[in-house]
Parts: C-alpha cells; structure tokens; sequence
C-alpha cells in the first residue's frame, strides 16, 4: 500500500546503487524532480529505462549516475541532440555508458511482458539484429518467425501524476505513455503527484492506478519542470533551448549542477535558485 512521504524519504528508501531505474512520462508528466533526488542523492550504476530520454536523463549521465540507458529514442525535444548523453558515449565522460537500444514499440511491448509477468512479448518486425534482448522466435501455431523481446521489469518505476487520493490511488489524465506498464512491471514504485485529493472526478483518457501498485506517494508541486503537467503547467521551451548551451560544455554543466541540484536542499529550492538566476540564461552566465 503507498505511504506519503518527502521525495528524499523516498529515493533514500526505494532507489540503490546499481538498480534499474524506469522514469516515463510522455511529453508531459516527466518526473524531472525525482531524477534531481537521485543525483542529489549520488546514486550510482544505475541503468536507466525510458522510451524517450530527454534533458532529465542527460542530467542523471553528466552527473555520473549511469552505467547504461535502455531507450527507443533520446533528444532534447524540438532543439537537438543531448550533449551530455552524447560526451559519455563518445568519450566515456563522465564515465562510459553501455546502450540498450529499442524501437518504440520493442521497448512498450518490453513493458507490457513485464507488468504481465511474462517472460518476453512477440512482435512482427523484420528484420533485426539479435542481441541480448532480441531474437528470433517461431510461432507454435502458425509457423511464422517473428521478433521476440525480453520482458522489462525495473526495480524501480518512478512517474508523476496530477493527483492521489487520501487512500493512496493514483490518478493521471491527458497524454500518456507507459506509465501504467512502467508501473505494474516493476518492484518498487515512486509517484510525485501535484496533489492530494478527497476524491477523483472523470477525466478524458485518465488513468487510475491503485495503492497496492505504489510503495511511496511524494506531493511535489511543478515536479516535471521544464515539461509540464496537463491542467497544472505550461512546458517551458525556454529552459529546452537554455539547455543546448548549459549541457555543450563540461565545466559548464558541472557548474549548473553544483549550483542547482546538489546545492539546493529539495526542488522548491531548486525552482527558487532558478528564480535566482537571470531570466535570459539558466545559469547566470553569459549565453
């Protein structure tokens, strides 16, 4: 059943050294504060899971919380490339980053054999390079080849949703992704939610996921800052573009982090130290 706590309780308790770590959220919804808890807190090894990583997961990299990313795409959306993601590839900086890489629908289908307990899902997509989540499979009734792909199960699945319940059910509404395959696949589950509420009311396309799927419920306002929440924020497309210049240089990105995640106690702060900084730059430094 889920238990309110602070973020930090919950990343202290939930997230480890050397876990799989899911965040999704599509579009919107992105849980960007839990991601700053775990840099805040020096998680490390981690091999991250995300159908779309963006500049959430050039953070976690930069800041030397990745071993391996397991992806079917990853971008700054609408500006360019992730410099961070990049740099470590490339050149192994901050550390070298193993890739796991997926089509969208190898990845969700991933997911969906592990909210089903299921070994691996069966696809028709040809043709592919086998590795060690992909091969080949013939079908027992029909005879026909098709991809087989192993099943995802994190350790930890982390999203956000607009809204809890006092009984602990959690409710999302307005694009989704896999969240609720995310959640249902994992071991252990962290929600940030915008907030608490006595009762849920219809919502078009809503998803609602049940206390026994959560262990820990945090209520963080904002958490997908830059992207939004539907009904609660807008996307903010300057931080995007902002990022391209903050993430191309090392002592740069370093810097930022110094001063805005690891030098902030929480992610009110964080958004306060934001507030801090010159409208025209995220950092303060000339662009």
């Amino acid at each position: 059943m889920a238990e309110v706590v602070t973020l930090r309780a919950a990343v202290a308790e939930l997230v480890r050294d050397g876990d799989t770590v899911a965040l999704e959220g599509f579009t919107h919804l992105i849980p960007v504060a839990a991601g700053h808890e775990i840099i805040r807190q020096s998680r490390r090894r981690l091999r991250l899971v995300r159908l779309t990583p963006d500049i959430v997961y050039d953070q976690l990299i930069g800041a030397g919380c990745a071993r391996a990313v397991a992806f079917s795409w990853g971008g700054n959306p609408g500006v360019g490339s992730l410099r961070r993601f990049r740099d470590a590839v490339e050149n192994g900086w901050p550390q070298p980053l193993q890739l796991e890489e997926y089509s969208h629908a190898q990845l969700t289908n991933a997911f969906i054999a592990g909210a089903s307990r299921m070994p691996y899902a069966a696809l028709r997509e040809h043709p592919i390079h086998p590795s060690d989540h992909l091969t080949e499979v013939v079908c027992p009734f029909t005879g026909e080849v098709l991809v087989a792909v192993r099943a995802m199960n994190p350790d930890v699945t982390i999203i956000h949703a607009q809204q809890a319940d006092r009984a602990g059910n959690v409710m999302l509404w307005g694009i989704s992704g896999v969240q609720r395959e995310a959640v249902l696949a994992a071991e252990r589950v962290i929600v940030t939610v915008e907030e608490i509420v006595d009762q849920f009311w219809p919502r078009t396309n809503g998803v609602v996921l049940p206390t026994w799927t959560i262990d820990a419920i945090a209520v963080v306002p904002g958490g997908t800052h830059p992207s939004y929440a539907h009904d609660y924020s807008e996307r903010d497309n300057d931080f995007y573009r902002g990022w391209e210049d903050v993430s191309q240089d090392r002592e740069r990105f370093a810097s930022w982090i110094e001063r805005h995640v690891m030098g902030t106690e929480d992610w009110a702060d964080y958004r306060r130290s934001l507030i801090r900084s010159p409208a025209s730059s995220l950092d303060g430094s000339p662009s």
